[in-house]
């Protein structure tokens, strides 16, 4: 693939990542809009990684066993994320409790999951080797566009002079968040679907569709459970050691 096909493919982590930054750098503003205290945001965020952890490989499995001629392995699941995080990023400057405000968190953290996952494993299995390093340094660039730019959208919102910073709703919800999250949501939605358009999946080889069809004879949820744990048994020690670095970091980065 040359490098404006990879550019597309990867053009949805902007919108996934976009949604993440919003999440990041709102939500204990939002939190406090609606009467929180300090001591009690570090709850709050843990939906967060949790919803994270349990999603992820879950998802990760379901798409290693998914196939349509129509719809492709991983597109499914980009698309399916992108909607729910857009519905729960539009919803959420509406939030008039706390209650309401953490579950959208955990259904938006949880669409995101469901879409990034499956994209990983997207560029493995349409990029040839010598290009994977590309293909996952392209996803790492739209990460850091994304969340930057999220992290800016209220200050630049506010500097255009398009919105006041005093002007608020009557949860307490400054109006740049609203708009906020309206980009966000229309940004998660167009990027996908740019990449959904523009790239294609390989189908499977014969011989895969018919491991795949032998998969299928095994009940879903059995078979993803075993084919986490065959993953966590086989995969590489360097994986293994940096099992601990990431979830304590990540933990941290959230109690903090």
């Amino acid at each position: 693939m040359n490098f404006w096909q990879i550019w597309n493919m990867n053009f949805g982590f902007f919108g996934i990542q976009f949604s993440f930054g919003l999440q990041q750098s709102n939500m204990s503003a939002i939190y406090k809009y609606l009467g929180a205290d300090e001591a009690s945001l570090p709850m709050l965020w843990l939906a967060g990684p949790v919803t994270g952890l349990l999603v992820q490989p879950i998802i990760g499995a379901v798409s290693d066993g998914t196939w349509s001629p129509r719809f492709g392995r991983r597109k499914p699941f980009f698309l399916i994320g992108a909607l729910i995080a857009s519905v729960a990023l539009v919803l959420m400057p509406f939030s008039t409790t706390i209650f309401m405000a953490a579950s959208l968190l955990w259904i938006l953290d949880a669409a995101n999951n469901i879409a990034m996952e499956p994209y990983r494993a997207f560029v493995a299995d349409r990029l040839p080797k010598e290009q994977h390093s590309i293909g996952f340094l392209m996803q790492s660039f739209f990460t850091g566009l994304g969340i930057t730019l999220a992290n800016f959208t209220p200050a630049i919102l506010v500097s255009l002079g398009m919105l006041a910073i005093s002007d608020k709703f009557e949860n307490g919800i400054p109006t740049y968040t609203y708009w906020a999250f309206f980009i966000g949501a229309f940004a998660s939605v167009a990027t996908i679907l740019l990449t959904v358009l523009t790239t294609k999946e390989i189908p499977p080889t014969a011989e895969e569709f018919e491991l795949l069809k032998e998969k299928k004879k095994t009940p879903v949820v059995k078979r993803t459970f075993v084919e986490i744990k065959e993953a966590f048994t086989n995969m590489p020690l360097t994986m293994k050691q940096l099992i601990p670095v990431k979830f304590f970091t990540w933990y941290a980065m959230f109690c903090y």
